[in-house]
């Protein structure tokens, strides 16, 4: 618990005072730690923990668990009028796994068990960028705009390069000599966090959305997605019997705050722009008890 607060705190503090002193730096650091760093990343935790059954008992019971949320919270009228757009919708669901996740899992979770949170980041990103989309009531040519998103997502990167490098014979000294970049890898995705956060403070972009009003009607939301949603995981995976650390790794991807692709998806439906900024902003401040309570109850 003491390794992830003294992960997590100064990582994420470090990204949020260099994101307000340096506003281009995210723009710099991001497009190489998409392209280059997180797949890498992936791939060394995937070469450690193995692409196995668990792996894709994980990835399929995320994606039926995650959209079956989604799709409640869409269709059912008492759970609509609570959260009235489809930014909230989609932030109190999607969780920011690939870049505070995965590194909330590394930190506590043994190698074996980060396939699981891997495959749960792949099933989140594929329904962020399926029903995302027709949430916010975006243009056909967002929707279609998918396959690309998803195509260039840095955790199918990662799990491509894995897939094929496990049908090499360097499959574990690869692993081993990668270990220790991926680790740092997934800090500087922490650090990146911070600095997106810090930029959208000081561009002014959080400002509207976080009065008194706005956190009454973001209440529910970051209840479901910090409380409801991961308390969802840790009773169903416990009834079917999941292995332990597979749903320890399901409840901890599903207790990560609101991804920053629901602002990035807002802004370009033109719907719920500051409600999807206040989800970031204050479920990655409230993340830091929540999670490390979520790693106290399952434990």
């Amino acid at each position: 618990m003491l390794k992830l607060l003294l992960e997590l705190i100064p990582t994420l503090a470090l990204g949020l005072a260099l994101g307000l002193r340096y506003p281009l730096l995210p723009g710099r650091i991001a497009p190489l730690l998409v392209r280059y760093g997180i797949p890498l990343g992936v791939a060394a935790l995937l070469l450690r923990s193995g692409l196995n059954r668990d792996f894709l008992l994980a990835a399929a019971f995320a994606l039926v668990l995650i959209a079956s949320v989604m799709l409640l919270l869409h269709l059912l009228p008492p759970l609509r009028r609570l959260l009235p757009n489809g930014a909230l919708q989609l932030g109190a669901a999607t969780g920011n796994t690939t870049y505070f996740g995965i590194p909330v899992a590394l930190a506590l979770l043994p190698p074996p068990a980060l396939g699981a949170a891997i495959a749960y980041d792949l099933a989140a990103t594929l329904l962020s960028w399926t029903l995302g989309p027709r949430l916010l009531k975006s243009s056909s040519e967002r929707r279609r705009s998918f396959r690309r998103d998803l195509s260039q997502s840095p955790a199918t990167h990662g799990f491509l390069l894995a897939f094929v490098l496990q049908l090499t014979p360097w499959q574990e000294p690869l692993a081993s000599l990668l270990w220790w970049p991926a680790r740092l890898v997934l800090l500087l995705a922490l650090l990146l966090v911070g600095m997106r956060i810090g930029v959208m403070q000081q561009q002014g972009e959080l400002a509207e959305g976080l009065n008194w009003q706005s956190w009454r009607k973001l209440a529910p939301a970051l209840s479901i997605k910090l409380l409801l949603l991961p308390l969802l995981f840790a009773l169903i995976t416990t009834w079917l019997g999941l292995p332990g650390l597979v749903a320890d790794a399901l409840v901890l991807q599903a207790a990560a705050p609101t991804a920053i692709s629901v602002l990035l998806m807002a802004e370009a439906a033109g719907e719920g722009i500051n409600d999807a900024a206040g989800l970031v902003l204050i479920s990655t401040a409230m993340a830091l008890v929540t999670v490390p309570l979520w790693w106290w109850l399952i434990n």
